[in-house]
């Protein structure tokens, strides 16, 4: 049995029209790091209640923005792995350059792995001494998290800011 060449390519269309369709629709995966974000917040106001502090911190989105440039920095430059961005800009840059008016300090999680969790960042900040202090530190009451990940580390940075 033969079939005319219209059906054929209309039995094609019809067969593959829905596969390309969700082809087409279906987003890429990125994770989503909203919750490690919140979590890593809720242990720096943790760890500042612990030492007495009586003004809660903030979240505040121009940290946010400037945590998340030192992230993607630290993740795309394996050279990088401090404070010190591949540019040579210091935390009090990157938060001046998203107008944070006042102090600010850092620290920076990094695991060389796909991922990261709040233990394995509390681990490297509340046993580092500088880290600690800065987490713990009550006039630091804006503060700004963000965390990446890609196949070969994972970062977490938290900015803390003394508003002016």
């Amino acid at each position: 049995m033969t079939f005319p060449r219209t059906s054929l390519r209309c039995a094609f269309t019809l067969t593959l029209a829905p596969i390309l369709a969700l082809t087409v629709a279906t987003p890429a995966a990125q994770a989503d790091n909203s919750r490690l974000n919140k979590s890593v917040f809720a242990n720096i106001y943790t760890a500042q209640k612990q030492n007495g502090c009586t003004t809660d911190p903030k979240l505040d989105g121009r940290l946010v923005d400037a945590a998340r440039a030192h992230t993607l920095d630290v993740l795309n430059n394996p050279d990088t792995n401090g404070d010190i961005g591949s540019d040579g800009s210091s935390p009090q840059d990157r938060a001046n350059a998203t107008g944070f008016v006042g102090k600010v300090s850092e620290t920076v999680a990094i695991n060389p792995a796909i991922a990261i969790s709040g233990i394995e960042i509390l681990n490297q900040w509340w046993w580092d001494p500088p880290s600690r202090a800065t987490m713990q530190n009550c006039a630091n009451t804006a503060i700004g998290v963000w965390s990446e990940n890609s196949l070969a580390r994972s970062v977490v940075v938290a900015v803390y800011g003394q508003p002016a």
